[in-house]
């Protein structure tokens, strides 16, 4: 060994050293004691049999601050692994804290809910139970937060007023129990927009280092995250838990949540976060009631697309089932109302009006170059198409569809989901099965230079790419589009799709609108107007930046930055994507 390197193994000692003689050097300050003169909260203890998480059992604690008035809601605060935040003796202590801080209006009249993981007790004692912790607290999606919002909430709320809204709630955890209060978050913003997250489980135990890439894609949350951890945390087979906390607050940055960190050198347990907790609290209650907003400008790809502070407008409701959405070269804008039958116009000036009755089920929609509507009747099993008038005339028949794309030639691809294949229907009127074997081929669209034709498979995961011949066959089939998809989903449930000038790709699916490069990758999600399915997307308006989505029952809107693209005009071609 030469000099150097001996001096750089005792310096990496003796910092190592320092490391593990620092983990115990946190301790609670005199906002974490009893003080003379605060009014003191009451604890209560609950048990709760869930039909969410069949047959589990759990306790639960409800503090309930003395300045509580009935007649006033008051905010919540819900933490996972109860019994050691409740613990008045224990390295939280939650409701001397909330004693404390309430008193000296440094956070909102404040009810908190300690809740303890489920069980699913044994039938013998011979057995194991089932410990619920890990599928409860560090699966994604949004089972856990339905148990607080559809059982345990409402069971408090009987007793208590609460308040409703997701500015009004926070939710909050170590470890598994973090993770899982950023999901809860994650999922249901209007209903917690608040976390606190200590040594949180962000590694791949059950999805949780898919969260930073998520993130980093997703349109940004009404969310504000504080983040604790330790270069002495956990190393194991799932993960870096110091790296992964890392990840997150580099994605959370990225985005431009509000989101603060504090860093220690301290292990797996509370011991930081405990001592922190007072003044983690006072920055997510900072400013309230004012609502949480991003503190930063995101970096996302989407901001090329999305207009900051332009949501969505709902257009249309009333309706059954919302498809279809077609655009006509004035740029209004064509749905269909599957279950009744009905396809209706959104005029430049907004007035929705039913275009045409008795529509034999009418899906997909798409407009020809010589000004007609083209739909997919499939409770007739043939393509029709209707005139300015919406007067009927056939198309082709003896087919099944779903959704049709129209090229600036006249040229007409079917989707067929129940046969799994794909229809081509030429100038003549000939059709023609050009692709078979995707499991449910479903929405159908060409690229902006229509020498290639996209089909989402919805029943999984990709959108299938095919070049297309001088004859309208297809070619060189390809699984192309890498589809996001749902925690436990097997399927990306892929639906309509639209285009715009940019050759970015926007698919509709469980998740939200997927929006893809020419490249195959999705470089963001738009989130959904509401958690109904969204079944299609196009691009209308005057100038064509207006994006419309049908999301189950009801049509919305946005503004935009970029153009949409019809396919039955010349076609137009993209820049080359960056690789």
């Amino acid at each position: 060994m030469t000099l150097r390197s001996w001096l750089l193994a005792v310096l990496l000692a003796a910092f190592i050293g320092s490391r593990t003689l620092a983990v115990d050097d946190y301790t609670l300050g005199p906002d974490s004691q009893v003080q003379t003169g605060v009014p003191k909260g009451e604890v209560t203890k609950y048990s709760w049999a869930s039909q969410i998480f069949p047959g589990t059992v759990r306790d639960y604690w409800i503090y309930v601050p003395k300045q509580y008035d009935p007649a006033k809601p008051a905010c919540v605060m819900v933490f996972q692994d109860g019994a050691g935040y409740v613990n008045p003796e224990g390295s939280w202590r939650v409701p001397v804290v909330f004693d404390n801080l309430i008193h000296k209006n440094q956070m909102p009249v404040t009810i908190g809910i300690f809740i303890n993981p489920g069980v699913a007790p044994a039938l013998s004692d011979n057995v194991l139970p089932r410990f619920n912790r890990s599928f409860e607290y560090d699966s994604l999606g949004d089972r856990y937060v339905r148990f607080l919002l559809e059982e345990i909430l409402p069971e408090v709320g009987k007793k208590y007023s609460l308040a409703k809204d997701g500015n009004s709630r926070a939710i909050g955890g170590a470890s598994s129990g973090a993770i899982c209060a950023f999901t809860a978050a994650w999922e249901r913003p209007e209903a917690f927009a608040r976390v606190f997250s200590t040594i949180a489980t962000y590694v791949g135990l059950r999805g949780g280092n898919d969260y930073p890439t998520l993130i980093r894609k997703t349109e940004p949350k009404p969310i504000r995250v504080f983040l604790q951890d330790g270069s002495g945390d956990l190393d194991v087979y799932g993960g870096n838990w110091f790296l992964a906390n890392q990840e997150m607050l580099s994605a959370l940055q990225f985005s431009g949540y509000d989101v603060k960190n504090v860093w220690g050198d301290g292990a797996h347990n509370s011991k930081h976060g405990g001592a922190i907790l007072p003044d983690a609290l006072r920055w997510l209650w900072r400013d309230y009631p004012l609502p949480v907003r991003g503190q930063g400008s995101s970096k996302q790809p989407l901001m090329n697309i999305l207009i900051d502070g332009e949501g969505w407008h709902q257009v249309s409701q009333g309706h059954r089932f919302t498809e279809g959405p077609a655009a006509n070269s004035r740029g209004e804008v064509f749905f269909t109302d599957i279950p009744n039958n009905r396809i209706h116009r959104v005029g430049l000036n907004g007035e929705v009006s039913v275009f045409r009755e008795d529509t034999g089920g009418a899906n997909g929609l798409m407009f020809g170059p010589d000004g007609e509507l083209y739909a997919c009747q499939n409770g007739r099993k043939r393509i029709v198409a209707y005139d300015s008038e919406g007067k009927e005339s056939i198309v082709a028949e003896g087919l099944d569809s779903n959704d049709l794309a129209v090229t600036h030639k006249g040229e007409i691809y079917v989707s067929d989901p129940p046969n799994k294949q794909v229809w081509f229907i030429n100038a003549k009127r000939e059709k023609r099965v050009v692709d078979t074997g995707l499991m449910r081929p479903n929405g159908v669209i060409l690229t902006p230079d229509q020498s290639f034709l996209l089909v989402a498979d919805s029943a999984g995961q990709m959108v299938y790419s095919f070049q297309i011949q001088p004859d309208g066959s297809l070619a060189h089939k390809q699984p192309y589009f890498h589809l996001h998809m749902a925690d436990t989903a097997t399927q990306s449930g892929a639906d309509g799709m639209t285009a715009d000038s940019q050759g970015l790709l926007y698919v509709a699916t469980q998740v939200g609108l997927q929006v893809c490069d020419q490249a195959g990758r999705v470089n963001g999600i738009i989130s959904k107007p509401q958690r109904a399915p969204l079944s299609n997307a196009v691009f209308g308006g005057p100038a064509f930046d207006e994006l419309y989505v049908t999301n189950g029952d009801k049509v919305y809107k946005r503004k935009t930055r970029t153009r949409g693209v019809l396919s039955f005009q010349p076609p137009v071609k993209p820049p080359t994507p960056r690789l």
